[in-house]
């Protein structure tokens, strides 16, 4: 047969390649300032689009988003092209997937800095870059599924299979975790509250990580390793295994984010039994990596391109044995808001995607430019800095969690906790924050390393924007099954069966988990002194997304005897009912929340928040002081309570009507009780008298955003009231001792 001639589209790869290595820098530097926070709290003192709340998300975005999702599309569509033996099906939409993506990244940037999140994690961006992340993802898919459909080789290689289902389980997942009602063009409440909305972000944030983080390197990793290594991949029958079990269990894992949560057991039961499955596809995928190495570790010893992956893999075995271990009950009760969990995270982002990125870089360049990587030296030293950043920042993480979790549950004979002001537990891991910086300035160097290394490979060579390719169009044959034709192998020709197949996979999971808990009245117990939030309550708890307090701060106390003598009675899924969206928060750099309310005076959370060392000595939180100078936007409360209402929060017309009263008479509450200490009384009449004499508009201090955070704070926890209860009944509600094991002593 007559092979035709077709030109690859190198153009679009380059694009992608660029913008992963500079927002890669960009998201490391922001990163790196955030892990100095922790060391040197009030370095942006006063900037609030710089305090720690705000970029911490933009820090996650940055990495996860901008330089792992750019390096998955150049390597995507650098692959595919090849493995597909076709241009990619439309340049327009090539194009459109590189600039729209590129836009997305630069709203999140604007936006996150400046307050407007929604404070789910993975997912803070708000509703209208929610669609457009939508539209991208699709033009991404329908320019994949086009190459696919006019491809020149029959059979879909395995790097294929883990792209579609990137594409379809992404999507599934983004649109489903992102229905919120708009209340205002950057402002929208989750239509999912408390333990809903709980499950429904981690079965999203969890997958976020299986089918954006992961799935998508696998397919590039079963690519760029034979390719680097000249070694076909290790075994075939591994492969079909490893992608058809790991999409199946993935997607049920997401609950174990949530144990001794108030999320119903079979839910958390359900999650802890998939992840310990999970671990035999993940490592039948680690496994299928390495060996396809067998006859190269010659080549490995002095090639820098498989140095990289052979740390990336090993990093994706050890991420994944944790995973599993990390869900087991026992475990969990002591790594979950941890810093163990940190370390944990940056194994998987670090050495896997990382690594691999970086690998897949220097064996890509060179060949994008037609010329040889320019300093094999320089890419062996990024190696040698690379791994001493992930080693030095991993490390004294693991140590920190686990210096964290036994100090939070050690208990004097008497009964009382060791540890029972939590800055204790904090003070003694800051050695260990400073190791995680310096662990993460080599690694960010090896960053510039490979900036330096690429500019100078591309400058050396010629770039060839269409790289001429031939083969023989694809035969049309029978789309039955033949004889001697393996059903895997009959598939691999019927792209639609696939896609359609691995769809219902990752379908059965999410279903099973998400269905009951949305149509099942009983799912959430009804609590009857549970009441909404007053209107100034609910604007302080938009500040207190706002301002990202959920990064450090629970708000969800489990049913451990240090937890409850440390913070209050345990949590009860019917107190979340009213919560859009809820903020359970994943790490406790402060202490819980849940019942704070009551605890402190408005005037000790008015003075932690202007300067919060002075009523915690050693506390790292940084200082809130535009809190105290900026009035409160009251001009959305109705519409905001309309929302609520819309969502099933039982406000009354009358209630909307009041709100701006109701408002005004609960902030003038607060202002008194602040009246009560006399150097407040002193600096506030002296405020007050400065601004009449100078013809300037005073702010009531009721009418500032310090008093609606107030507001929310006090209202934490208090709906419910506790009662005394016996040994008995002790044992009964609290129902298992530190490590979850037996009946409580």
């Amino acid at each position: 047969m007559e092979k035709e001639q077709f030109y690859y589209d190198n153009k679009i790869v380059r694009k992608f390649i660029n913008a992963t290595i500079f927002w890669g820098i960009v998201g490391m530097s922001v990163g790196l300032l955030l892990a100095f926070m922790f060391l040197f709290p009030n370095v942006t003192d006063g900037i609030s689009w710089l305090s720690f709340g705000r970029l911490r998300p933009l820090h996650t975005n940055a990495v996860i988003f901008a330089f792992v999702g750019n390096a998955i599309f150049a390597g995507v569509y650098y692959s595919s092209q090849r493995l597909l033996k076709a241009r990619m099906w439309n340049d327009a939409l090539s194009n459109f997937n590189f600039w729209g993506w590129q836009a997305i990244i630069v709203a999140a940037a604007l936006t996150l800095p400046l307050g407007y999140t929604t404070s789910k994690e993975y997912a803070e961006l708000e509703w209208p870059i929610d669609i457009a992340i939508a539209l991208v993802w699709v033009a991404f898919g329908a320019n994949l599924i086009g190459t696919i459909l006019k491809r020149r080789q029959r059979h879909l290689y395995v790097a294929i299979w883990f792209y579609l289902a990137t594409f379809v389980t992404v999507a599934v997942l983004h649109i489903v975790n992102s229905i919120e009602l708009p209340v205002s063009a950057l402002k929208s409440y989750s239509v999912y509250a408390g333990v809903q909305d709980a499950l429904v972000q981690w079965w999203y944030g969890h997958n976020a990580v299986a089918f954006f983080l992961t799935t998508p390197f696998l397919g590039l990793m079963y690519y760029f390793v034979p390719k680097a290594a000249n070694r076909p991949v290790y075994s075939y029958r591994l492969s079909i295994v490893h992608f058809w079990s790991l999409i199946f269990i993935y997607i049920w894992a997401g609950p174990h984010h949530l144990l001794y949560s108030a999320l119903p057991d079979w839910a958390q039961n359900l999650g802890v039994a998939f992840s310990v499955m999970l671990i035999a596809p993940s490592w039948g995928g680690m496994i299928n990596g390495l060996l396809t190495l067998r006859g190269a570790w010659d080549k490995v010893r002095t090639d820098p391109v498989l140095k990289f992956m052979v740390v990336a893999i090993t990093g994706y075995g050890m991420a994944t044995f944790e995973g599993p271990m990390l869900s087991l009950k026992n475990v969990n009760a002591i790594a979950h808001f941890s810093d163990w969990v940190i370390a944990h995270v940056h194994v998987g982002a670090l050495a896997w995607n990382g690594f691999l990125t970086f690998g897949m870089i220097y064996w890509l360049v060179p060949r994008l430019f037609k010329t040889k990587l320019w300093s094999i030296k320089l890419a062996n030293a990024h190696f040698w800095i690379g791994t001493l950043g992930i080693v030095m920042y991993a490390l004294p993480m693991y140590v920190a969690g686990f210096v964290q979790a036994s100090m939070w549950k050690q208990f004097n004979p008497d009964g009382t906790l060791t540890y029972g002001n939590f800055l204790e537990t904090l003070t003694e891991i800051i050695p260990m924050y400073w190791m995680r910086a310096i662990g993460g300035s080599l690694f960010i160097v090896g960053a510039f390393i490979a900036l330096y290394n690429v500019y100078k490979t591309a400058k050396q060579g010629s770039k060839v924007t269409d790289e001429l390719a031939e083969a023989a169009p694809l035969a049309k044959i029978t789309s039955k099954r033949t004889a001697k034709e393996g059903y895997h192998t009959w598939l691999e020709r019927r792209p639609v069966k696939l896609t359609i197949f691995a769809t219902i996979a990752i379908l059965i999971g999410g279903m099973v988990q998400i269905i009951p808990s949305l149509m099942v009245d009983e799912y959430v117990p009804v609590i009857s002194s549970v009441k909404p939030y007053t209107p100034l309550e609910l604007e302080g708890r938009d500040l207190y997304i706002r301002e990202g307090c959920v990064s450090c701060h629970s708000q969800m106390i489990r049913p451990f005897r240090s937890e409850v003598e440390r913070y209050g009675e345990y949590s009860k899924s019917g107190e979340y009912v009213y919560d859009h969206p809820f903020l359970w928060g994943s790490k406790r750099t402060g202490p819980d929340l849940f019942r704070v309310g009551g605890k402190y005076s408005d005037n000790w959370h008015l003075n932690h928040l202007y300067d919060p060392q002075s009523t915690s000595s050693g506390s790292i939180m940084p200082s809130y002081k535009w809190l105290l100078n900026r009035e409160l936007d009251k001009s959305s409360t109705e519409d905001k309570m309309e929302a609520m209402v819309s969502l099933g929060v039982p406000y009354t017309q009358a209630e909307i009507d009041r709100a701006q009263e109701w408002m005004a008479e609960q902030g003038k509450k607060i202002e008194e009780n602040l009246y009560s200490d006399p150097d407040f009384a002193k600096t506030y009449e002296a405020d007050k008298a400065y601004a009449k004499e100078n013809g300037e508009e005073f702010v009531e201090m009721r009418n500032r955003e310090i008093v609606a955070l107030i507001a929310y704070l006090q209202r934490l926890g208090t709906d419910i009231k506790v009662k005394n209860v016996d040994e008995e009944q002790e044992a009964e509600i609290l129902g298992e001792t530190e490590d979850g094991l037996g009946a409580i002593k």
